[in-house]
């Protein structure tokens, strides 16, 4: 079977076991190209909702932000029972959406993770402006690591949300903060990763273009 059939037809459990970290990559990218060029492959969403109310074989885990832009559905071509799908303003990990990606890898079986950020990302540009409100105000705390590991610029009156080459390079040091998390934070993924079971990237999807572009 190749890349556009494994794309268009219904995940089964033995098409999830045929497909390795690298393959589910490309099929991200594969269907990531077709979204820009328009040319979405053809599918019966319905007749996959029926093929997976017994079962469901996703072979990606997709953490995203919460944009209203950024479907992983959309954005990479996918279908109903592809991609299990984890969405928080920031695209951070904490305690329970590392519990859910283990038990997207370990015990479902889906091959990839991908975190996923994204341009002019909103979460971002309110934790280089340090805004508060409510439990926002936590939540934005924990996409501060990338604000601080971020040197540039130094100038502070540039370190903000007006600054989009700084939110952007922010909003991709999250990325690659978050994979740094999800090894150090859970020994389960990060030995999966080790014995070549899944592969973890990162990825940062431009929403005037609609491309992602892959860190590997």
């Amino acid at each position: 079977m190749n890349l556009l059939e494994l794309n268009t037809n219904t995940q089964t459990k033995e098409t999830q076991a045929d497909i390795s970290p690298v393959t589910a990559v490309e099929l991200l990218k594969e269907g990531n190209t077709r979204f820009v060029e328009n040319k979405q492959a053809g599918r019966s969403l319905l007749k996959q909702v029926e093929d997976t109310s017994k079962g469901q074989y996703p072979f990606a885990t997709v953490l995203s932000c919460i944009d209203s832009r950024v479907s992983s559905e959309l954005i990479f071509d996918q279908g109903i029972g592809d991609i299990f799908s984890i969405r928080i303003a920031g695209n951070f990990v904490n305690e329970d959406i590392l519990g859910s990606m283990e038990f997207a890898c370990k015990l479902a079986g889906t091959k990839v993770i991908l975190v996923l950020g994204h341009t002019s990302c909103g979460a971002v540009k309110g934790a280089c402006d340090d805004a508060k409100l409510g439990n926002l105000t936590a939540m934005l705390g924990k996409i501060k690591p990338a604000v601080e590991g971020t040197s540039s610029p130094e100038d502070a009156s540039l370190r903000n949300s007006k600054n989009l080459e700084f939110v952007n390079n922010v909003a991709a040091k999250n990325v690659k903060l978050t994979i740094s998390r999800i090894l150090d934070e859970s020994p389960v993924l990060a030995e999966m990763q080790k014995d070549g079971d899944i592969s973890i990237v990162g990825g940062m999807y431009d929403i005037q273009t609609g491309k992602v572009t892959f860190y590997e």
